[in-house]
């Protein structure tokens, strides 16, 4: 895979659900966190999103470029921020 992906979730965030379930089938890898049990992931949530608690939050470090942070991004948008 080229770069990393992280994702910033909830076990309740039905729009989690569906993005890791459309990654999984492109095989596209990542690190998810549990917002819920990490407040300094929680804390990084909030600052990328003007103080919301915004989920999935998605980290993209392609290898390739500069390092991009979505909000509830699309399949597309992941694939894109990963160059493929």
């Amino acid at each position: 895979m080229p770069g990393t992906v992280t994702m910033y979730s909830t076990t309740w965030c039905g729009y989690c659900r569906r993005l890791k379930s459309q990654m999984d089938r492109e095989g596209i890898a990542y690190n998810e966190i549990n917002i819920e049990h990490d407040p300094e992931s929680a804390a990084f949530v909030e600052k990328a999103n003007g103080g919301n608690q915004t989920v999935p939050t998605v980290l993209v470090v392609p290898t390739s470029g500069a390092e991009s942070v979505m909000s509830n991004p699309s399949l597309a948008q992941v694939k894109q921020a990963l160059g493929v």
